[in-house]
């Protein structure tokens, strides 16, 4: 039990008092107008119960009793222990209130000197700055007044106040003051501002062995280990002996800068100097070596201590915790218990995210029931941290139903629900709970704007982004860092990065993740040179980048044009050390990928000594891009040999590469064993699998797995009958969309299109049309492509070329679609004539587009127009030609009979020609009686499918036709021997 209620007399037992009271109260009250003072408990009494009572209800009745005793408005101590007695509670308004109402007239520097120190010690200090700044116009400021005011003004980032307060200090002739100096020196060093802060040192007469500790903190702060070293030489020299907290500071920085020799060097000066089992200075060195990833050395200290307290035990979970040891931090919990120590607020909040994070709601349930026990429940920084772990394990009705039932809400605990719905994806719940927030009278601090700014860059609102930057700025957060670099963040997210840059220029300091931050805006919208640009400036000022700035910068190559920067970053990263990062290198190969450079992304994966999931799927994903989707499935099989456990973004690199119905089938059963759930793209991304293979029952299977369908699982199942070529059940699945008011996108007119042009209905199409219509898609250039391709098919192309002629913007896709319309229907001619008015417009044909229009020249038997185009293919317009136009031009050739020509072309192909075009050339060959060419291209035929009968027939009556029945008859008896036998021919007539 606390010392503090071991005190207490026995006869102060505060239910007795309390109903005493009550009952002479209502007396006194039916009889008199006067409040019978004489009859309640002493003051001195009730203002020692302040100092015991935990419970919110008590403490209110204890006021009450107080102000009744009229010694609220005369009695100093009662009004200090009243305040202290709320912010306890984590009431600092109501603390407020207390010290305003007492002090209506003119309060005494003492009386205020109470008050801050109070708002101090319980860390409400942008609480105490509006206190101090109503109080400073009545009353004076000493001492002892300045120095928890700085520290507010360090605590909440306001260097701006920090300033007007130092001005003011000197004005006050308090500049020679120890303590207030120290103050200074510590505020300007938190700031950033080392310079100034040693200019504060160097001006103090006399330095007490707090203002060394002070200065070395600040370089240890500010990662001038060098200088922190020798203020600590100078501090000898002076007299004073380093103590305690003198080497916590260094311990600090060593950790910061990396340097675990140095760490190793402070801990034996500790252990020759006899610090070491200073309470303070044994949890320093444990987190220490964890921030060194030496859980080991961390556990051997924590072991090798005589008496472990309650800060060592602490230190040793949150050493795990970093680490994500969440069995072993419990352990230690575990041991802890056994010991017979309680827990603290530190020790409940540094456990309660385990069970979040590994052990699940049973465990969170049996730690809550702990916390009851020991009466820490109406502790606000617990339910705050309770608040945060049923969030995180998705119970967000209980996280809201213990935040409901607190009747004082500090803003931490607001903090912690705001973060609970942003987990939980609720952004706009989030948002109206900070504006419920504000209407309660709470004032949200900087962590509470980060938060909302962070809710506003998931659903990019931007008017309620100006509004949140707004609300900063009227109350001062401008000058916070960590406010000002979510709003840099939100404003790129949003699409607004010219705003994003004129804040950044605004920002007076521009810290390392500031940088980053703009850095990463320029990078993420493709503006390389830009995000260049920033990062030698930032050189320039002076400031050292970090992996996560190569990071940002690597991030923003996306294309072959600008291999050369990435070239040059990576030997950028190579010189300063930060090649070993693998996040980094990971990067790197999705840099290199984009790139083209798939050589450069295998050296470097086979270079990396330590690998994790994300190396082999961006690996993946880079062979993907590249079209080497053979080397996915063995570097697949190499990552499970190594270990490394796929993620969800294996599977959807490994679906779309399966090369059979059994090898998908194997990666869908693997992601079921391995998997507690799927994820939604997976599913859908198996449904397309599974549709490409023709089976649909799996895929409706898949589709009925689904919980909440969203539009993409609708899509992809509509999709999936498409390709299945089963256009009417894509249509009935799409009326139970409908039907189920699931809003159509763009993808769901494109599905819904492509299944028209399958059922070929113009009444059909008239409706879809219509359709797309009503939903506003009319204005969206692939849904324009798709309806004139449509229309086409169903044969309205009239409709069709009023589609074309009526868009106002056309790209190569929507000529190449009104040009196919025309092939389609044997107008070669208008085809022609399309293609020079796309040509005049300024719009290059691609490989597609010749593809149509050599197909239009082949139906209109074009040859003189299909030779120029095919040559200017080549010569003018840099295209390689791909089989799809080599076929074009055979099939035109064999059709108008010139055939030495198209065998020509045939023996001329860069690559094997297909069966299909084979076959082409064969039939036009017994078409025109060219026994010699049909011949030739026969034996080409067999020799590239063996295994098909029809080709061994089509060869075997060009002989018959031309009376070479020897050559027949060896043919037919090879067919024989390799157990090939004609097809049945088949009638569709019944």
């Amino acid at each position: 039990m606390n010392s503090r209620y071991k005190t207490l007399p026995k006869s102060f037992k505060l239910q007795h008092i309390l109903s005493k009271s009550n009952q002479t109260l209502t007396k006194s009250f039916a009889s008199s107008s006067t409040p019978p003072s004489s009859s309640l408990p002493h003051p001195n009494e009730l203002t020692e119960l302040l100092h015991a009572t935990r419970s919110p209800k008590c403490l209110g009745r204890l006021h009450a009793l107080l102000a009744v005793a009229g010694a609220v408005s005369r009695d100093t101590s009662a009004v200090t222990a009243l305040v202290e007695a709320y912010l306890t509670s984590g009431s600092p308004g109501s603390a407020a209130s207390v010290f305003a109402g007492a002090h209506r007239a003119r309060p005494t520097v003492y009386a205020l000197n109470l008050a801050v120190r109070c708002f101090s010690a319980h860390g409400f200090h942008r609480e105490l700055l509006d206190l101090y700044r109503r109080a400073r116009a009545f009353c004076g400021s000493d001492n002892f007044t300045f120095p928890p005011v700085i520290k507010a003004c360090t605590a909440v980032g306001c260097l701006r106040l920090g300033r007007e307060v130092h001005c003011r200090v000197l004005r006050a002739g308090h500049g020679d003051n120890v303590g207030v100096q120290t103050a200074l020196l510590d505020m300007y060093a938190k700031a950033g501002w080392i310079g100034a802060s040693r200019t504060v040192f160097d001006c103090m007469a006399q330095r007490d062995p707090v203002s060394w500790n002070a200065m070395i903190s600040g370089y240890s702060l500010n990662g001038c280990f060098p200088e922190a070293v020798e203020a600590m030489q100078e501090m000898q020299q002076d007299g004073i002996r380093a103590n305690a907290s003198t080497l916590v500071a260094l311990v600090g920085v060593c950790s910061a800068v990396g340097n675990l020799e140095a760490g190793d060097s402070l801990l034996a000066f500790a252990m020759k100097c006899g610090v070491l089992a200073d309470e303070s200075l044994g949890p320093s060195f444990i987190s220490m070596y964890a921030a060194f990833e030496n859980l080991y050395s961390s556990r051997l200290l924590f072991d090798l201590q005589p008496a472990k307290d309650l800060a060592s035990y602490n230190s040793m979970i949150s050493a795990y915790m970093q680490h994500d040891k969440w069995e072993e931090s419990f352990e230690v919990f575990r041991l802890m218990r056994r010991a017979g120590l309680g827990p603290n607020l530190v020790t409940v909040v540094s456990v309660l995210p385990t069970c979040s994070d590994f052990f699940g709601v049973n465990l969170g349930d049996s730690v809550h029931g702990m916390v009851i026990k020991f009466g820490l429940a109406e502790q606000l920084s617990v339910v705050s941290a309770l608040v945060s772990m049923y969030s995180k394990l998705g119970e967000l009705d209980s996280a809201v139903r213990l935040f409901c039932s607190c009747t004082e809400k500090s803003g931490l605990l607001w903090n912690s629900m705001i973060s609970g719905y942003l987990v939980n994806s609720k952004w706009d719940m989030a948002l109206d709970t900070f504006c419920r927030m504000q209407t309660e009278g709470v004032a949200p601090d900087a962590t509470t704007v980060v938060k909302v700014i962070s809710g506003c860059r998931h659903i990019k609102d931007l008017r309620m982004a100006k509004s949140i930057h707004a609300y900063a700025v009227r109350n001062r957060f401008e000058l916070n860092q960590s406010v000002m670099n979510a709003l840099l963040a939100m404003y790129a997210d949003c699409g607004e990065l010219s705003n994003s840059c004129k804040l950044f220029q605004k920002m007076e300091v521009r810290m390392l993740i500031s940088w980053n931050t703009i850095i990463s805006g320029y990078a993420e919208i493709g503006e390389t040179e830009a995000s260049v640009r920033l990062f030698c400036q930032m050189r320039q000022s002076g400031l050292q980048f970090d992996v996560v700035t190569l990071i940002g910068l690597i991030s923003g190559i996306s294309v072959p044009e600008d291999a050369i920067i990435g070239e040059s970053l990576h030997s950028l990263a190579v010189k300063s050390g930060c090649n070993a990062d693998v996040s980094l290198a990971n990067t790197l190969i999705t840099m290199y990928s984009n790139c083209g450079s798939v050589e450069a992304c295998q050296r470097l994966f086979d270079s990396l000594s330590s690998r994790n999931t994300v190396s082999y799927n961006v690996l993946m994903t880079g062979y993907r891009k590249n079209n080497l989707s053979e080397e996915i499935v063995p570097l697949f099989h190499q990552m499970v040999k190594n270990e490394q456990e796929p993620n969800h973004i294996t599977l959807l690199n490994l679906l779309p590469v399966c090369q059979s119905q059994s090898q998908g089938k194997s990666v869908h059963c693997y992601a079921i064993r391995n998997f507690f759930g799927l994820e939604t793209s997976v599913i859908t991304s198996a449904i397309c699998m599974y549709s490409r293979f023709t089976n649909v029952d799996y895929s409706c299977k898949l589709f009925n797995s689904v919980g909440e369908k969203n539009i993409i699982v609708w899509n992809c199942i509509l999709s999936a009958f498409v390709q299945c070529r089963l256009a009417d059940n894509a249509f009935d699945f799409f009326r139970q969309m409908r039907f189920l008011n699931v809003k159509p996108d763009a993808v769901t007119m494109l599905a819904l299109l492509s299944a028209c042009s399958q059922i070929g209905n113009a009444d059909l199409a008239g409706c879809v049309t219509a359709l797309i219509l009503q939903n506003g898609f009319s204005g969206t250039l692939n849904v324009v492509n798709a309806l004139i391709d449509m229309h086409s098919r169903c044969g309205s192309i009239s409709f069709a070329r009023e589609l074309f002629d009526s868009s106002v913007a056309k790209d190569s896709v929507t000529w190449s679609a009104m040009i196919n319309s025309y092939t389609l229907h044997g107008d070669g001619k208008s085809a022609l004539d399309l293609l020079s008015m796309m040509i005049g417009s300024g719009i290059e044909p691609d490989d597609i587009t010749f593809v149509s229009i050599l197909s239009a020249c082949s139906h209109s038997g074009l040859v003189d127009q299909a030779r120029a185009l095919f040559k200017s293919l080549q010569i003018d317009y840099g295209i390689t030609p791909r089989m799809e136009h080599y076929a074009c031009m055979v099939d035109l050739l064999g059709r108008t009979g010139h055939l030495d020509e198209a065998y020509d072309i045939v023996r001329s192909m860069p690559f094997r020609p297909s069966e299909s075009l084979l076959e082409s050339l064969l039939g036009a060959c017994r078409f025109h009686g060219n026994s010699k060419i049909g011949e030739a291209v026969g034996k080409l035929l067999i020799d590239s499918c063996q295994s098909k009968s029809r080709s061994y027939v089509m060869l075997s009556n060009i002989y018959a036709s031309a009376g070479k029945w020897n050559d027949y008859e060896w043919l037919r008896l090879n067919m024989e021997a390799k157990g090939l036998r004609k097809d049945v021919g088949i009638s569709s007539i019944e």
